[in-house]
């Protein structure tokens, strides 16, 4: 009889529990997502506090653009363009993301005063292949920036500043980036 309530129990329980499918992401405890996967709100031309991107789906006539929940480098639209979060980030701080690089992408994230390149392959991006998802973390403790690339330290560096927004350069060839979110 005891396992036949433990049975039920385990069928109730898998029949009350949400239905989430593989690869669906979800928001980890304490992080809040900053790019909606909508628009560009939360968004501006790097150092131009009055170039907001609210509301809108693309920047820099169409070199970053909104897509299926991703923001996307555009490679047939030239120009080295740099967009940047309307919030600067202080202390110590956790940034997370999904990217897909594509086709010759050698772009850059910017975050106190460090430049990390995502380059498939690289002595930093071992692990990235072109084409399919990767995962990165950026994590600031004190005086220390970490940048993990699908969970394994890629880099440690000293910032270079004690507060910056987030900056996203679209340098050459395409990426796809989606699920920024951040903790601090």
């Amino acid at each position: 009889m005891r396992w036949l309530s433990y049975g039920v129990f385990v069928v109730g329980l898998a029949v009350s529990l949400p239905f989430v499918q593989a690869g669906e992401f979800k928001l980890e405890p304490g992080f809040t997502l900053i790019f909606n996967g909508k628009n560009l709100d939360g968004w501006q031309a790097k150092g131009k506090k009055d170039s907001s991107f609210e509301g809108k789906t693309d920047a820099f006539k169409g070199r970053f653009k909104v897509q299926a929940g991703s923001l996307v480098v555009d490679p047939a639209v030239k120009g080295d363009s740099y967009l940047e979060t309307n919030k600067e980030f202080a202390k110590d701080v956790t940034i997370k993301f999904d990217f897909k690089a594509g086709a010759k992408c050698n772009n850059d994230i910017f975050l106190r005063g460090i430049k990390f390149d995502i380059v498939p392959g690289n002595k930093e991006n071992k692990s990235v292949k072109e084409g399919e998802w990767a995962s990165m973390e950026i994590v600031v403790t004190g005086d220390k920036v970490e940048h993990k690339v699908n969970g394994e330290v890629a880099r440690t560096s000293k910032i270079k500043s004690t507060s910056s927004t987030f900056v996203i350069r679209a340098e050459f060839g395409a990426i796809e980036i989606k699920n920024i979110r951040v903790k601090s």
